[in-house]
């Protein structure tokens, strides 16, 4: 068998020529019953990782956005195909193929992959986490002015996001929503921003970008500050430089935690 990094870099490549295939403007899709769009490439890629890990590791599992192959095993590859599907559609280069191998629910090895610029982040717990095979780290900012974070969530969520955001406002943060979670978790995970929230429980948005922030130093939690499984569905996700983080779940709790007007 293949090292497991090894294994999942060489597949993030083929995802990858796979995504750039497709490409294209107007491109087609269907509407899943979650209100998502997916498309041929989504559906080939996770194709391709199902039919990749079974090859080389035949009693492992994996759970995927599209489609999954569970059985009884500590180790499960979670994988979304293609996380960016609607900026995807959209002829927008803001999307990646991420991909985690968890055991028992953490995860121990992570490649994230965005064909467009050619950049390949790859973390094995307890090593580091790199871009390019070069080593990468989290911001030391000790405060949120002048700040970037990651927000994805919609006021359909059932949290009070509107009273987050004018909070993070007031203290002169600026915020970003590229409809990519793990897009958004790469920039903390180098660095460019301090923290990234999702706020639904879908476990192959954040399986990959997980270990990444922790490999370069940062901290992830679910919304309310707890550690979680990777391998199945979870309660949000903060992932940030772990120096603001505390805070910032705080902030969480207070305003989009706290429903009452």
């Amino acid at each position: 068998m293949k090292p497991y990094l090894q294994f999942g870099t060489e597949l993030a490549e083929k995802a990858g020529e796979i995504m750039l295939k497709y490409f294209t403007l107007g491109i087609k899709n269907e509407w899943k019953s979650d209100n998502t769009p997916v498309t041929e490439a989504d559906i080939a890629v996770n194709k391709l990782v199902i039919e990749s890990v079974l090859k080389e590791y035949s009693t492992h599992g994996i759970l995927g956005e599209e489609e999954s192959f569970m059985q009884d095993s500590e180790y499960i590859w979670v994988c979304d195909p293609i996380d960016g599907t609607i900026p995807f559609l959209h002829g927008m280069p803001t999307f990646t193929f991420s991909l985690a191998l968890t055991h028992n629910g953490d995860s121990i090895v992570a490649i994230v992959y965005d064909p467009v610029l050619k950049r390949m982040y790859t973390a094995e717990k307890g090593k580091g986490a790199f871009l390019n095979g070069k080593k990468i780290s989290v911001s030391t900012a000790e405060s949120f002015a002048r700040q970037h974070i990651g927000v994805e969530g919609t006021l359909r969520s059932g949290f009070a996001i509107e009273k987050f955001r004018e909070a993070l406002d007031e203290k002169g943060v600026r915020m970003y929503s590229v409809l990519s979670t793990s897009y958004e978790g790469l920039q903390v995970a180098r660095g460019e921003f301090i923290a990234s929230i999702f706020l639904k429980n879908n476990p192959w948005d954040n399986a990959g970008i997980k270990l990444l922030i922790d490999e370069a130093g940062g901290k992830t939690t679910d919304l309310y500050g707890n550690e979680q499984r990777y391998d199945k569905p979870m309660k949000g996700f903060v992932g940030s430089n772990g120096v603001i983080h505390d805070e910032l779940i705080e902030l969480i709790k207070s305003t989009m935690l706290n429903n009452s007007k």
